[in-house]
């Protein structure tokens, strides 16, 4: 197993604890980053919101690619996903830029394609917002052009949404970054079975979570690709006893008001086409974070995790409050590198 964890550009990751003692700074990133690195985590997903989606919009939440450019030159080991939207950033533009990271972090960048959600966000910007599966079809295109910027000399591409001309993109990444993209639709697994390398998905029990993986196996398989990789987010709470976590659990799952950002979790519902209904207690942790039930003892997270790996998943996408106090925590008890 791979362990990756969510850069907390949004000064956490509990939507009903208002300060969970991580700053949403650069000097707060940077350090957990260097320290990520030390205990043997192996890759950092940094999420793309110009809003805060955990915190409620009007508190700070940092920009994506500055920050991943700041981390490739204070970091050597670590692998940066970096979430990208097709509909924020021009793909001739952004693969000129995005191969620029990747020299500067010696071959370290992926990418997580994102085909946006949030519309009141894309109003706010002035940018256009496409229907669900209008969405698909630009990042169809979207990654064509950077596809061929990245692997040819000049490249012209005339599509619905994209056009390019003799388009240059020099120098290129050190190689081909890995792209990791998740979706529920029929549409989103069509687009990444043909055109990602690694299925990442939303938290759920690992009986939800095996076919899912032979289903995107099949699909590849048919597509004519190579294997892929398979990511799952969780949010893991470590301790000594089972009655512990427990408490801990009880602590960040106690919903009496709907917080700040409680809008955006209901636009976001409307604007996806989950296969499963959340439950409004799941509201204080993204992402489905608590179905893999990373709750417990090491020994018991450490066993669901061996499971998880029996069915094909092959990286963990962890959450955790206070990040670096936990990340110290699981390294030591579940990882064993600290």
């Amino acid at each position: 197993m791979r362990y990756g964890y969510w850069t907390p550009v949004f000064g956490g990751w509990l939507r009903n604890v208002p300060d969970e003692g991580m700053e949403a700074s650069w000097d707060y990133t940077k350090r957990l980053t260097q320290r990520a690195e030390r205990l043997g985590y192996d890759l950092t997903l940094i999420a793309e919101l110009n809003l805060n989606d955990i915190k409620g919009i009007e508190q700070p939440a940092l920009d994506a690619w500055s920050t991943a450019a700041a981390l490739a030159a204070v970091t050597e080991t670590i692998e940066l996903m970096v979430a990208v939207r097709p509909n924020f950033h021009h793909p001739a533009l952004f693969a000129k830029a995005a191969a620029n990271i990747d020299r500067i972090a010696g071959g370290r960048l992926a990418l997580n394609v994102v085909s946006s959600w949030w519309a009141d966000e894309a109003t706010q910007y002035g940018l256009q917002f496409d229907e669900h599966d209008d969405r698909y079809a630009r990042t169809e295109e979207w990654l064509q052009v950077v596809d061929g910027l990245w692997s040819e000399e000049r490249f012209n591409f005339t599509g619905q949404f994209y056009s390019t001309k003799d388009a240059i993109c020099a120098p290129k990444p050190t190689k081909r970054p890995t792209v990791y993209a998740g979706g529920e639709s029929e549409k989103a697994k069509t687009m990444i079975a043909a055109q990602c390398d690694a299925y990442v998905m939303h938290g759920d029990p690992v009986t939800a979570i095996a076919p899912k993986i032979a289903d995107m196996q099949a699909r590849r398989a048919a597509a004519g690709g190579t294997p892929m990789h398979f990511g799952m987010a969780a949010y893991a709470i470590v301790r000594d006893s089972e009655a512990e976590a427990r408490r801990e659990l009880e602590r960040i799952t106690a919903v009496t008001d709907l917080p700040a950002g409680y809008d955006n979790f209901d636009q976001w519902l409307s604007g996806t086409q989950l296969e499963r209904e959340l439950k409004i207690q799941e509201y204080s942790v993204s992402n489905r974070g608590l179905r893999p039930n990373l709750v417990g003892t090491p020994e018991q997270i450490r066993q669901r995790i061996a499971d998880y790996e029996g069915a094909g998943l092959d990286l963990l996408l962890l959450q955790m409050s206070p990040q670096a106090e936990e990340m110290e925590r699981f390294a030591a008890q579940v990882m064993g590198t600290a």
